[in-house]
């Protein structure tokens, strides 16, 4: 078995792509994993964010959960999935705590790295001016912590591909992960490395939307 056969020429891959992204299975599974890692991202920006500005606020939450978001953020998740699948079952439940694993604590660090740094002669600024304290959270802090914030969520929206992928792959029935393990086992390797360069394309354009709100907020902070 030679090289070309596990690593086939771009210009077959291509054309096979058209193909793939037309078909019935792709569409399918696109829209499994689309919804999968839609609501995972989701809670893990609201439970990231929250629980982040919430570390960097309090003291005690954050002697209490700092050592273990940051073990967590180097820890190998993927050895994860098996416990998950034997909690919430063999299906998207599953999925979904994968993505919100792999993404929720690269934006807790962030966000409290964020509004830690916030200048608080800001926020005195603000209490001078009678702002209550949801107002000094949401009108002062959230928005001086917006690009770490959003570096948070840029890193944990590329860890967030990997985590439905990995899930989808492990378990190997539902989304992308049935598609990948479709093509590897009979060996259609134009339409394995044309699947995977639609996911890595998918998390390419993500990142650099993110990284264009990145730019824009670092932009507006610089100006003023």
């Amino acid at each position: 078995m030679g090289v070309s056969s596990i690593f086939p020429p771009i210009s077959s891959i291509l054309m096979v792509a058209s193909t793939v992204l037309s078909s019935e299975k792709f569409i399918k599974a696109i829209e499994i994993s689309l919804r999968t890692f839609a609501l995972g991202m989701t809670l893990a920006l609201l439970v990231g964010i929250g629980l982040g500005a919430l570390m960097a606020r309090v003291k005690t939450v954050r002697e209490i959960l700092g050592t273990w978001v940051n073990i967590f953020v180097s820890a190998p998740i993927s050895a994860l999935v098996p416990i998950l699948m034997g909690i919430l079952g063999i299906g998207e439940a599953t999925v979904v705590a994968t993505v919100f694993l792999f993404a929720v604590f690269v934006i807790i660090l962030d966000t409290q790295v964020g509004i830690s740094k916030a200048d608080r002669s800001l926020v005195e600024m603000g209490h001078s001016f009678g702002a209550n304290r949801y107002q000094i959270f949401t009108k002062i802090l959230i928005l001086s912590a917006l690009p770490e914030i959003l570096a948070g969520i840029r890193l944990g929206v590329i860890r967030g591909v990997k985590g439905v992928v990995i899930g989808q792959l492990l378990i190997s029935i539902i989304g992308v992960g049935e598609l990948f393990e479709l093509y590897s086992k009979h060996f259609l390797m134009e339409e394995f490395w044309s699947l995977v360069i639609v996911v890595f394309a998918f998390a390419l354009l993500l990142s650099e939307a993110i990284a264009y709100c990145e730019r824009r907020v670092e932009y507006y902070a610089g100006s003023r």
